[in-house]
């Protein structure tokens, strides 16, 4: 809540130059909150540095011993949640956004990789230095605010202000993460588990159309050749047909290995590139499609293949969601980025929780520093724009 305040001479007529600014109700919800934060630097300042010290002097103790190094690995670990404590009480308190750091690489198997890692945390190690530094600071600030709220209150909201303000770079300096590298590597490593379950994922799926298509069938047709060979001369005529037979199931293994290679990685995307890639999978969409693809040269091959199964399973949920008489997809060059864009007239209300694979693709795109954005109200039209970086075909490495 604000209160404006005007001062005036003994006229009420002053010029616009003698007017002061409207000045802020000084004790507001604000001002209350930066209080609270310094009243409770004291016991929370207590209760970090005794766990700072604790662990220091133990861990140190004993780091001759077995269970030395690994007791002060577990106390940077739990350190990590004082400043996750801390962070939290900055923005409630404080305004103060600090974005989380990366957690630590998880090792299942690996009993010294997780030594080594929380050892060489600096994460924990800089909130052990915050906790160990706050506790003369956060008697200061106690004595000062307790004594300002008696004996100096007309000016308590400015000191409150600016012991914050210290308190606001003291958490800047020491809790928030290292750098933007360190936010990258944290978004890698989620990235690197998208792409192996993913990989595994595509596995599952060649190794049961493989087992449930193709092998079948040839294993039919072998049992079916087995029996025109055994027929082959008592009976010409019956062991003809099994050939006949087994000619169809030739064809039809084939077939299936053909789609299967295909979803793999379709020849016409190697040969031809994304423009006949994509009028190929468009053929085959029951709404017409218009594709439209502006490419002078062509990106590598990973990223290629990763357009081409994106627009495909787009182009698979308007023929079956979308209810549409029309769709488009335009794919295009802005600077080194790669840009799809997929449109229907259908119904709409399409999402990435609408069990439509559309979250597959966008941790698929994810993983590679893409983009995925589904614009899609209920009612239609829904427009689908994902992003890839561009990587030039030549700098792939050689095969």
């Amino acid at each position: 809540m604000t209160e404006r305040i005007t001062l005036t001479g003994p006229s009420d007529e002053m010029s616009d130059g003698d007017r002061l600014p409207p000045a802020r109700f000084a004790f507001d919800r604000q001002t209350w909150k930066e209080i609270a934060h310094l009243l409770a630097n004291l016991p929370l300042s207590i209760v970090g540095f005794v766990y700072v010290a604790t662990l220091m002097f133990t861990g140190a103790g004993l780091a001759v011993t077995v269970i030395g190094l690994p007791l002060l690995a577990g106390g940077l670990r739990g350190a990590r949640q004082l400043g996750k404590a801390e962070r939290a009480r900055a923005r409630a308190l404080l305004g103060l956004r600090i974005d989380e750091p990366s957690p630590l690489p998880v090792h299942r198997t690996s009993f010294f990789g997780w030594l080594w890692s929380s050892l060489k945390d600096p994460v924990g190690w800089r909130t052990v230095l915050y906790d160990f530094i706050r506790l003369p600071w956060g008697i200061a600030t106690f004595v000062v605010t307790l004594t300002s709220l008696f004996l100096l209150w007309p000016v308590l909201p400015f000191i409150a202000r600016g012991l914050t303000n210290v308190d606001r770079a003291m958490v800047r300096g020491l809790l928030s993460p290292s750098d933007e590298l360190e936010r990258r590597i944290a978004e890698l490593e989620s990235d690197r588990g998208v792409v192996v379950d993913t990989a595994a994922a595509d596995l599952r799926r060649i190794e049961r159309d493989l087992h449930d298509g193709a092998q079948a069938r040839l294993v039919n047709l072998a049992m079916g050749l087995g029996l025109a060979k055994e027929k082959l001369l008592e009976d010409p005529d019956a062991a003809a047909a099994m050939v006949d037979e087994a000619h169809g199931e030739v064809k039809l293994a084939l077939q299936e290995l053909r789609d299967l290679a295909r979803g793999i990685h379709p020849a016409v995307l190697t040969d031809r590139g994304l423009d006949a890639a994509l009028s190929a999978v468009a053929s085959r969409c029951t709404v017409p499609v218009k594709v439209t693809a502006e490419l002078e040269t062509r990106p590598a091959a990973a990223i290629e293949g990763i357009a081409y199964f994106t627009v495909s399973e787009l182009l698979q949920n308007v023929s079956k969601h979308s209810g549409a008489r029309s769709a488009s997809v335009d794919v295009w060059r802005a600077d080194e980025r790669l840009l799809i864009q997929v449109s229907d007239d259908g119904r709409g209300g399409a999402g990435l929780d609408g069990g439509t694979g559309m979250a597959g693709l966008a941790d698929r795109l994810g993983a590679v520093d893409g983009l995925f954005v589904v614009e899609s109200p209920v009612g239609g039209p829904t427009v689908i724009t994902a992003e890839l970086p561009w990587r030039d075909r030549q700098d792939e490495p050689a095969r």
